[in-house]
C-alpha cells in the first residue's frame, strides 16, 4: 500500500483516523502502525508525538496510546507526567505486559455504522434478556438473596452444574464443582492453582487469546501444540509433555477457538493418556457447550465426564449464551486439585455475588431457558449459513472444507505473504470489523488468517453484507 513515509503527513494520517475511536480507547500500536503504514518506528514515534502535543492523543507506557478527551472535557487541568512509570513497569521480573490485543478486539463495541463480525459475544438479539430480566427479579426477592455465600459457591448451583458437566449418571458430584465469576476467572484460577510461574504450559495452536493472556500474567510459557481437523496433534502432545515437562495443557475439545475443531473420539481418549502417563492436568474450556447449531450431530461428552481419576479440570461457562454480564462458571476437579483451585479462588476473589447465583437459578431452572436454547441454536445455524454462503461466493479460497456444526466463529486461511493486519485495517475502513489470526498463537504462525464471527452482528443478512465488505477490503489490499 502507497502510505506517507513522513513525519507529517503519518500524523495527517492519524489525526484524520481519530473520528474512528471514542474518548479513551486504544490506538493501533506502534508495530501494527509501522506494518500498516510502511515507515520506521522513528517516524512512528515522532508522529505520536506531535498528536500528544497536540492534546489529541494520550501516551501511557506500557500501556499504548488513547484518544484523548476532547477540549473541555477534562477540566482544562495540566495532565501529569507519567513517564516515570516506563522505569517502574519494566524494573522487576516477571510483570511483562501479558498481550491482551487479541482479547480487546472481540471486547471493543465498533462504532455503529461498522459491521461487527469479530465480536466474542452473541448479539443482544440472541439473548434471553426478558428471561433474564424476571430471573433477576426473582432472585432478589429470595430469603438471604443479598448475604454472603458459601465461597464454594451455592450448594443447589453446584448441584445443578455437577448435572450439566457429569451428566444423568451422576459422575460428578456437587462437592466437586466450584462456582467461579465466569469462565476467564475459572481459567485464570486454573493455571495459577497447577502451574508454577517461570513453568511451560501446553496451548493448542492456534488457541484462545485470553489462554495465552492468563498464562503470561501468571508468568508462565505457553507451548503451542497444533491443531488439525480432528482437534490437538496427539503425537505432538506426547512430543511436547516429554520435551518440556509441563504439567497442564489447556484445551477446547468442542468446537475449539479459534478453528472450530471437534477433538475426535480416538484422540479424546488419547489425550486423557497421554496427561496422565505425563502426571499432568488437561485444562478443559468447554465453552461452546451451550452454541450448538440446530444441525449439529449429537455432541461428545466433556473429557471430565469420562475421567475418574482427576486428571480432567473442566470449565464450564453460561455468559457466552445467557449475557456478557452474567458471569458465573463452575470449576470442577476431583482430588487435591480441588483445594488447591479452592484456596486460590478465595484469596483472589472470595466469592461469586450471591444475587448473580440465585439469578442464574432461577434462569436455568425457568422453561424459557430452554426455548431461549432452541431459538439461539436456530439462530447460529441461519447466520454461519448466510456466512459460508457469502463466502463461497465472493472469497472461495479462504474457507476451509470443514464448516464447524457450532460455535459462532470461521477461521479463514489467507494466502501466503497476505498482511492480515492490513487487511484487517482495510476491512475496517470498509465499514466491517474482522480479528486477525496473529493473536491466536503462542509462537510464529504458519500463515496470515483471519477469525470471522457470526454472533455478534444484528441478523444473517447483515452477516452477508460484512463478508460483501470484506471481499471489497481483500480485493483493495490484493489478498
Amino acid at each position: 500500500m502507497n502510505e506517507p513515509s513522513s513525519v507529517h503527513e503519518l500524523a495527517d494520517s492519524l489525526r484524520r483516523d481519530l473520528d474512528r475511536y471514542s474518548e479513551g480507547e486504544k490506538l493501533p500500536s506502534s508495530r501494527a502502525l509501522v506494518e500498516r503504514h510502511q515507515v520506521s518506528p522513528v517516524t512512528v514515534s515522532r508522529a505520536i508525538a506531535v498528536l500528544v502535543a497536540e492534546g489529541l492523543v494520550v501516551a501511557r507506557p506500557g500501556a499504548g496510546v488513547f484518544r484523548a478527551p476532547r477540549a473541555g472535557a477534562g477540566g482544562g487541568a495540566r495532565p501529569g507526567d507519567l513517564s516515570w512509570q516506563e522505569v517502574a513497569l519494566s524494573a522487576e521480573v516477571g510483570t511483562a505486559n501479558p498481550g491482551v490485543a487479541g482479547l480487546l478486539t472481540t471486547l471493543t463495541v465498533p462504532p455503529p455504522d461498522v459491521i461487527d463480525l469479530n465480536g466474542g459475544y452473541p448479539h443482544s438479539s440472541l439473548l434471553p434478556e426478558r428471561t433474564l430480566a424476571a430471573a433477576l427479579a426473582r432472585a432478589g426477592r429470595r430469603p438471604g438473596a443479598w448475604g454472603r455465600p458459601p465461597v464454594d459457591g451455592l450448594t443447589e448451583l453446584r448441584a445443578w452444574f455437577a448435572r450439566d458437566i457429569g451428566g444423568a449418571g451422576g459422575s460428578l458430584s456437587a462437592a466437586e464443582v466450584l462456582v467461579t465469576a465466569g469462565g476467564q476467572s475459572a481459567l485464570t484460577t486454573a493455571l495459577r492453582s497447577l502451574v508454577a510461574p517461570g513453568a511451560p504450559v501446553l496451548v493448542e495452536s492456534p488457541t484462545y487469546p485470553g489462554t495465552l493472556a492468563v498464562a503470561r500474567a501468571a508468568g508462565l510459557r505457553p507451548v503451542p501444540v497444533p491443531v488439525d481437523a480432528d482437534g490437538v496433534r496427539t503425537d505432538l502432545l506426547a512430543e511436547a509433555f516429554e520435551a518440556t515437562r509441563a504439567r497442564a495443557f489447556v484445551c477446547q475439545p468442542l468446537f475449539q477457538n479459534p478453528t472450530g475443531a471437534v477433538l475426535s473420539a480416538r484422540r479424546r481418549a488419547e489425550v486423557l493418556r497421554i496427561a496422565r502417563a505425563a502426571g499432568a492436568f488437561v485444562i478443559e474450556d468447554d465453552f461452546a457447550r451451550r452454541l450448538v447449531h440446530a444441525d449439529a450431530v449429537a455432541l461428545p461428552r466433556p473429557l471430565a465426564a469420562e475421567d475418574p481419576d482427576g486428571v480432567v479440570v473442566h470449565v464450564r461457562s453460561l455468559t457466552k449464551a445467557a449475557s456478557p454480564s452474567l458471569r458465573v462458571a463452575a470449576l470442577s476437579a476431583r482430588g487435591p486439585a480441588l483445594e488447591r483451585l479452592r484456596a486460590v479462588q478465595v484469596v483472589d476473589s472470595f466469592f461469586v455475588p450471591r444475587p448473580l447465583q440465585e439469578a442464574t437459578l432461577e434462569l436455568v431452572g425457568d422453561p424459557g431457558w430452554a426455548r431461549h436454547l432452541r431459538t439461539l441454536a436456530a439462530e447460529l445455524r441461519d447466520r454461519r449459513e448466510a456466512a459460508v454462503a457469502a463466502l463461497r461466493r465472493g472469497l472461495p479460497g479462504l474457507l476451509g472444507p470443514a464448516v464447524p456444526t457450532g460455535g459462532y466463529h470461521l477461521w479463514l486461511r489467507l494466502p501466503d505473504g497476505t498482511d492480515e493486519a492490513a487487511v484487517a485495517a482495510a476491512a475496517l475502513r470498509a465499514g466491517v470489523g474482522v480479528t486477525p489470526g496473529r493473536p491466536y498463537f503462542a509462537a510464529e504462525p504458519p500463515g496470515p488468517h483471519l477469525r470471522l464471527s457470526y454472533a455478534a452482528a444484528e441478523s444473517a443478512a447483515q452477516v452477508a453484507e460484512g463478508v460483501e465488505r470484506l471481499r471489497r477490503a481483500c480485493a483493495e489490499d490484493g489478498a
